[in-house]
């Protein structure tokens, strides 16, 4: 069940190729929904979490940890999303956690800034060309100041995506045909080992949503023998009790067998600390 990411500026006509897929092909089309899932599963406002996805990463700053936790919150209910497989997924960040997923169809889609113009100013009747150019140049920079702040990519760069195409001389309908055609080849095909990244994937994400709560600078790796591996631990977790909760937690969620903790001694070296399972 391919999953089709599409990456867009907007009044871009990204949207319209979205929906237009998701007709064409059943599957189930997405976007703001993301966030009103994140929004409903971690109790944080909606608007928090649009904000630290839209605007320029700056804005998390106003928030204790803001970067790490919201971050976290929307990419657990991304890829928890994008394990059903089926889905196109218009918006924010989705190629950005998708690289590495066979399964996947990476699209941009661009159009002329004077198309654009147009499109915002017969939806937006009262805004002045100058002023809807303004915005749109601010919205376009904030979006690629969130890719390189957070992940050093620039969501400009044609290489992070599979197909790019410009609303021009190729209209939505002839984007939407190339699409169809190019998801059925085989290398776009899901298969037992590219379900089973994305669903580690979408376990990694979970278990980093719980940790960053309570270490909010650590660094979650998941082995393939279920082992949790904790770098430069901070905050609650420091505390044993914690620990061994937080241990039984995940040992209920995820079949968890073994967490090892990494942090700095006294000296600069590491100490290992190991919650293993004994039964």
């Amino acid at each position: 069940m391919p999953v089709i990411t599409i990456s867009r500026g907007s009044y871009s006509r990204g949207k319209e190729v979205a929906e237009r897929l998701a007709g064409e092909l059943n599957y189930e089309c997405i976007s703001r929904e993301i966030l009103v899932s994140a929004s409903d599963q971690f109790n944080t406002p909606e608007i928090k979490l649009k904000n630290a996805l839209h605007n320029a990463p700056s804005v998390l700053d106003r928030f204790s940890n803001g970067r790490e936790r919201y971050i976290s919150f929307f990419k657990t209910s991304f890829l928890s999303c994008m394990s059903r497989g089926n889905i196109i997924y218009h918006g924010l960040a989705g190629h950005f956690f998708l690289q590495d997923i066979p399964h996947v169809l990476k699209i941009r889609i661009n159009a002329k800034m004077e198309d654009r113009i147009q499109e915002e100013m017969r939806r937006e009747k009262n805004s002045s060309p100058e002023k809807v150019l303004y915005n749109l140049k601010k919205d376009d920079e904030e979006r690629r100041k969130w890719g390189l702040s957070l992940y050093g990519k620039d969501t400009w760069d044609s290489r992070l995506y599979d197909m790019v195409f410009c609303v021009d001389s190729l209209t939505v309908d002839d984007i939407v045909d190339i699409i169809i055609k190019t998801i059925g080849k085989k290398q776009f095909q899901e298969t037992p080992d590219s379900t089973a990244q994305l669903r580690k994937k979408a376990m990694l994400a979970e278990i980093e949503s719980q940790v960053v709560q309570l270490s909010p600078k650590t660094k979650v790796t998941l082995s393939d023998d279920f082992t949790i591996q904790l770098s430069a631990v901070n905050g609650k977790l420091k505390d044993s009790d914690t620990r061994e909760h937080f241990f039984r937690r995940m040992k209920e969620q995820f079949n968890i067998q073994q967490i090892v903790y990494q942090e700095p001694s006294s000296k600069g070296h590491v100490n290992n600390f190991h919650n293993i399972d004994a039964g």
